[in-house]
């Protein structure tokens, strides 16, 4: 209560400052004609003076008298006639303040709603590390997390989809050292919005898998768990993506979560970076960027970032561009094609892109049969990523599929 008091006094007396400004009567102010005719009264005393020493005839000293005359009369018809304009009306004036008090007290709330926090005591940059650091140690595990979230709604399942369902989970029962049945089962329990099942089967798979388990394995544990809780990101799946991110880590997913949880315990600055790296080094097309361009301006206002680029717009086809074609002729699609792979290939030359997003080209260059410009694409890719094996890797397998390698 005592904030909100100090800034109604606050505004007060800014609105009555702005009054006082626009309300004081300046009387004591002269206007311009005012000095002018002090000037002219001077000039003509000195006719007088002139005239009596003999400096000018009584012809020229009557002539100058006239001309100081007209422009004394000038000087005073223009000064009465500021005095009945000299601004606007009182009623104006008082409008005017009313206003701008309005919008002073409204937009400072305003601002304030979005930004602020009432009651909440001044914390400098490092409590709020601090904060963030023990919000991250301390949150709440993935048990805890699912008995608070929304129960999610099963998917309405086939008749003979659910019992191959149900088959599964028999089969999987009797053989649970079967790698490929846990694998299945985890695949399709999930679909079935049966996440917990789902993530409890694929613990079971990177159990067996041992030291082989994959990137792609621990991230899709990681988003099962995600999703039975609500969204909410766990200690324990944090861990699930730590091990996806040792073991590559430029995983688009595993970062997508990542930042995800970054966000959770109070660090938006580092979920912005991850995320806009993440949006640099993945193809457009890829399920996590759709995710992250729909949440970065929001994330980038939460970070403090008030310059960010223009990054909510995703680049490719849309879902009607898709449908319209469909449509087509066989000349019409391929031309549209054609013109996808020139934008692709024109965004590449100008702003740069992942080694996917070359692959990419290079093998619709080749699809297309345009094979010596395909080359052309790869040898620019090579020098463009040289000394990156992973990238090199991405780039010749790409040739190879295109049919170009050599």
């Amino acid at each position: 209560m005592t904030f909100w008091v100090l800034i109604f006094i606050v505004a007060l007396l800014i609105a009555a400052f702005l009054c006082f400004a626009l309300l004081h009567n300046r009387s004591g102010e002269k206007p311009s004609a005012a000095y002018d005719l002090e000037v002219y009264r001077e000039q003509l005393a000195g006719v007088d003076k002139d005239l009596a020493r003999g400096v000018i005839g009584e012809a020229d000293a009557e002539r100058v008298r006239t001309e100081i005359s007209r422009r004394i009369l000038a000087a005073d018809e223009q000064m009465k006639k500021g005095n009945a304009e000299s601004g606007p009306s009182r009623a104006v004036s008082i409008i005017s303040v009313v206003v701008i008090a309005l919008i002073l007290i409204g937009g400072a709330t305003a601002l304030y709603d979005r930004t602020g926090a009432v009651g909440l005591p001044d914390m400098p940059l490092t409590a709020r590390l601090e904060l963030a650091e023990e919000v991250r140690a301390n949150r709440p595990p993935q048990n805890a997390a699912e008995q608070l979230a929304t129960p999610p709604q099963p998917a309405q399942l086939d008749e003979s989809y659910e019992a191959l369902l149900n088959q599964l989970r028999e089969t999987v029962a009797n053989r649970p050292d079967d790698l490929q049945g846990q694998m299945l089962l985890a695949q399709h329990e999930t679909n079935a919005g049966n996440f917990k099942a789902g993530y409890t089967a694929q613990k079971r798979v990177i159990e067996l898998s041992g030291d082989a388990a994959t990137a792609d394995a621990y991230a899709d544990l990681a988003e099962m768990m995600i999703l039975a809780a609500g969204g909410y990101v766990s200690p324990e799946a944090e861990q699930a993506l730590t091990e996806a991110l040792n073991r590559d880590r430029r995983h688009g997913p595993a970062r997508y979560y990542w930042g995800q949880m970054l966000a959770q315990v109070g660090r938006p600055d580092l979920a912005y970076r991850m995320w806009v790296q993440t949006l640099q080094d993945s193809p457009s097309g890829a399920p996590w960027v759709g995710a992250i361009r729909a949440q970065i301006d929001e994330l980038a206002f939460r970070a403090g970032v008030f310059n960010a680029p223009d990054l909510s717009t995703a680049a490719g086809p849309s879902q009607e561009d898709m449908a319209a074609a469909a449509e087509l002729t066989p000349e019409e699609r391929q031309e549209m094609i054609q013109g996808m792979v020139n934008q692709l290939s024109d965004r590449l030359a100008t702003e740069g892109g992942a080694p996917e997003e070359w692959a990419r080209l290079i093998v619709a260059l080749g699809v297309l049969g345009q094979g010596q410009r395909a080359i052309d694409i790869h040898k620019e890719a090579m020098q463009v990523f040289a000394g990156n094996s992973e990238a090199l890797g991405i780039l010749d397998a790409a040739a190879l599929q295109a049919g170009i390698a050599q």
